[in-house]
């Protein structure tokens, strides 16, 4: 018999680590995990510690036994499992259920990791063994413990309101709360109107922008104005001298709309198309005569934000 007992999941894997680590090595499956909490009340225990009560997997107690056999004639054990939370839980629940029966003594115990099952990785990873890790095992402990702490709870109620066999964990209940949440902020949404008011002016001293005063009967507010023309880095082609139009969008409850000028109002989801006349000049030294510009024809139309009170 091999002096050195390796520990794997899976009975693949352990048929070709055996061909990689030779005759000093034997090689054994676990088949997963083997043993979990019991299946009552009282598992988990918040009161004393989070205590958890386990108990033996049947279905692989004959496993275990083959271990506990090929162990009374080794020197060594080797713990190969997966190197994930559940591989390190693996390792530590099978090297205490060999504690528990008196078969460890006096024999070295490893833990092995390796990322790849390459001759050169199993070689270099049962070299190198560590202890088991404590954090590890705690942190899968504690994730088994959420589960059984808020799926007995929750699951019988999911098999009377909605269907038997369905389960809620630690990811489904917190997932479910979120589009509870989300749902709840969808239905507490209030809308609001939105309009675009279209606006002719001029003023003889000084050429600036409109500005809007009350909208449906309540005061403006706030109220920006943006050139998107100027912003673009050119003029507009149809432009009246000391003359601004403007078109905006305000939010308002009240029935009513005025503005600071003559104007009309009118309710549209787009900006005004823009005009598809030129301007034409005789001569250099004559002006150009700037089209007849109502709120249907602004090449270089302007937009306004207002916010009513």
């Amino acid at each position: 018999m091999a002096e050195n007992l390796v520990i794997v999941e899976s009975p693949a894997k352990a048929r070709t680590i055996k061909k990689y680590l030779g005759k000093d090595f034997e090689v054994l499956a676990s088949y997963g995990h083997v043993r979990d909490l019991v299946p009552k009340e009282g598992a988990v225990d918040p009161k004393h510690g989070f205590a958890m009560r386990y108990q033996p997997l049947e279905k692989n107690e004959r496993h275990v036994a083959a271990i506990s056999k090929a162990l009374k004639k080794a020197k060594a054990l080797y713990l190969a499992t997966d190197p994930d939370r559940e591989g390190e839980a693996i390792a530590w629940h099978l090297l205490e259920m060999l504690k528990e029966r008196g078969e460890i003594g006096e024999r070295a115990v490893h833990r092995v990791a390796f990322h790849e099952i390459t001759k050169n990785a199993i070689r270099a990873a049962v070299a190198d063994p560590r202890e088991v890790s404590s954090q590890l095992v705690n942190a899968q402990q504690a994730r088994r413990a959420l589960d059984y702490l808020v799926g007995f709870n929750l699951s019988p109620l999911l098999w009377k309101k909605v269907r038997r066999g369905l389960s809620a964990g630690r990811v489904q209940s917190p997932a479910l709360r979120m589009i509870c949440e989300r749902e709840a902020e969808i239905e507490a949404f209030k809308a609001q109107e939105y309009w675009t008011l279209d606006g002719e002016g001029e003023h003889s001293a000084q050429a600036f922008p409109l500005k809007l005063i009350e909208y449906r009967g309540g005061k403006v507010e706030q109220f920006s104005f943006t050139n998107e023309t100027a912003a673009r880095g050119s003029k507009p082609r149809c432009a009246r001298p000391r003359a601004a139009a403007a078109t905006g969008r305000a939010r308002s409850a009240s029935p009513r709309s005025t503005a600071s000028s003559a104007g009309a109002t009118r309710r549209h989801r787009s900006p005004p198309r823009p005009c598809s006349r030129r301007r034409r000049a005789s001569s250099a030294s004559t002006p150009a005569a700037p089209c007849a510009w109502r709120s249907s024809c602004m090449r270089g139309w302007t937009s306004a934000k207002a916010t009513s009170a």
